[in-house]
């Protein structure tokens, strides 16, 4: 990825953005076919830009510059991408996009639960009120009420 003056706040904010973007998207383009059809497609789009760029910026390295745990835990990365996306997809089938996305964000939850207990991590009592925060809006948006 290109070098930007951004720390890690400016491309997250980018990051969630572009997967608001995704949303909208995938909800118009995911109309009347198959949810893994779609999600095939994305993923070929995903492979072909990201493949570009990385031999574009010649960051591709030799695959015995990458080590086995890296390789695992990349794998595993990805089968959990893939997993996440297949089920997206079909809940965007199912349901709104302005319920779904939200709903998605619940990893917000589970990263700061799994980095705790797996990765050593530690959030603050105050960045557990966040968590909580985050966890209560999902909740509120996903709850279907009728519009005033």
């Amino acid at each position: 990825m290109p070098t930007l003056p951004l720390g890690w706040a400016g491309w997250a904010l980018l990051s969630a953005a572009f997967a608001a973007l995704t949303a909208i998207f995938a909800k118009v383009g995911a109309d009347g076919i198959p949810s893994d059809v779609a999600t095939l497609v994305r993923t070929i789009v995903v492979v072909g830009v990201l493949g570009a760029i990385v031999i574009g910026t010649g960051q591709w390295p030799r695959l015995g510059d990458i080590g086995p745990r890296s390789i695992l835990a990349l794998a595993l990365s990805g089968l959990g991408t893939g997993a996440s996306w297949l089920c997206y997809f079909r809940a965007l089938q199912l349901g709104d996009a302005s319920r779904v996305a939200p709903v998605d964000k619940l990893s917000v939850v589970f990263v700061a639960i799994f980095s705790t207990c797996f990765l050593g991590e530690s959030l603050s009592p105050l960045n557990w009120v966040g968590v909580a925060m985050v966890g209560a809006g999902v909740i509120l948006i996903a709850i279907k009420t009728a519009a005033p």
